[in-house]
């Protein structure tokens, strides 16, 4: 009888996100980004859309 022990490696990892996800994410925030008037709120989404976009 022979046992083997489970592996202590962690498993591969899966990106969670694809490509065309940060694409339509990007267009909800330009959309977003049109409909508000807050300057903070905009900013905000405004470094979200450029870091997404160096993502994808």
């Amino acid at each position: 009888m022979t046992d083997t022990a489970p592996s202590k490696e962690p498993g591969r990892a899966r990106a969670l996100l694809s490509t065309a996800d940060f694409k339509l994410l990007r267009r909800a925030l330009e959309s977003h980004a049109k409909a508000t008037d807050d300057r903070e709120e905009l900013a905000k989404i405004n470094a979200l859309h450029h870091r997404l976009g160096s993502y994808g």
